[in-house]
């Protein structure tokens, strides 16, 4: 069940209440009844790190090309890995 913040107009009071989802939104303050207002706030979901993309799936080795037209940019290879590749 997510915890929704909501700031009273009147007193400036930040509540939280524990609400389903499908719950109406609070609409006065538990202490002075003003009108309160829905705050958005950060998650407490966070991804950081390298991951589980950078640690299974990405490559970290560049792959070489073996063609002596590297240069112009066109050895055949159709793979994201081929520097020569283009998009």
């Amino acid at each position: 069940m997510p915890i929704y913040e909501y700031e009273c107009q009147k007193c400036k009071k930040v509540t939280e209440a524990w609400q389903n989802v499908s719950d109406e939104p609070l609409t006065s303050c538990p202490d002075c009844h003003g009108s309160l207002k829905k705050l958005i706030s950060s998650s407490s979901f966070q991804l950081k790190g390298g991951g589980w993309y950078a640690d299974g799936y990405s490559s970290t080795k560049q792959g070489k090309c073996e063609s002596s037209s590297s240069a112009s940019g066109d050895c055949g290879k159709a793979t994201a890995t081929c520097p020569c590749a283009t998009s």
